[in-house]
C-alpha cells in the first residue's frame, strides 16, 4: 500500500530537496495520479501567489542549512559534538542535497593537487590586478 503524500512532501520536491529516489517515486505518482497532479499545481499557484509562511521563509532561504564554514569545520573534525550531531540529521535525515552538494564540492577540493590550488589563486589574483584603488 502507497502511502498518500503530504504537502510538505511536494512542496520539497518542487524545491529539489528529497532524496533522488524519494523525488523519482513522486514523479511517476505524478504521471499515475492526475489528483495529486493537481494538488501540486494548487501548491505551486499558492506559491506563485507568495506563501509568507515562516516554513515557506525557512525553506527558500535555507535557513537550516549550514555555511561553507562549519562544512570545513566538519570536514575538519572540529565541530562541536551538538554542532555535528545537528549537522549529521540534516545531512543524514532530511538529506539536504544543496549540502551534500556543498560538502562533495568541499571534499573534492581537498583532494586538488597544490598546482591546480595555485594555478587558481594566480588566476584570480590576476583578474583582479588594476581593478583595487590605492585609496
Amino acid at each position: 500500500m502507497t502511502t498518500e503524500l503530504s504537502d510538505r512532501e511536494l512542496e520539497a520536491y518542487l524545491d529539489e530537496s528529497l532524496p533522488a529516489e524519494a523525488a523519482a517515486d513522486v514523479e511517476k505518482r505524478l504521471r499515475d495520479d492526475p489528483a495529486l497532479l493537481a494538488r501540486l499545481q494548487s501548491l505551486v499557484g499558492r506559491r506563485d501567489l507568495g506563501d509568507h509562511s515562516l516554513g515557506a521563509i525557512w525553506q527558500s532561504r535555507r535557513i537550516t542549512c549550514a555555511d561553507r564554514a562549519t562544512l570545513g569545520a566538519y570536514l575538519l573534525g572540529v565541530l562541536d559534538d551538538r554542532r555535528r550531531r545537528g549537522l549529521e540529521l540534516h545531512l543524514d535525515v532530511v538529506g539536504c542535497r544543496y549540502c551534500r552538494a556543498n560538502l562533495d564540492d568541499m571534499r573534492l577540493r581537498r583532494q586538488e593537487q597544490p598546482e591546480a590550488i595555485g594555478s587558481r589563486r594566480r588566476k584570480f589574483f590576476e583578474s583582479s590586478v588594476g581593478r583595487l584603488r590605492n585609496d
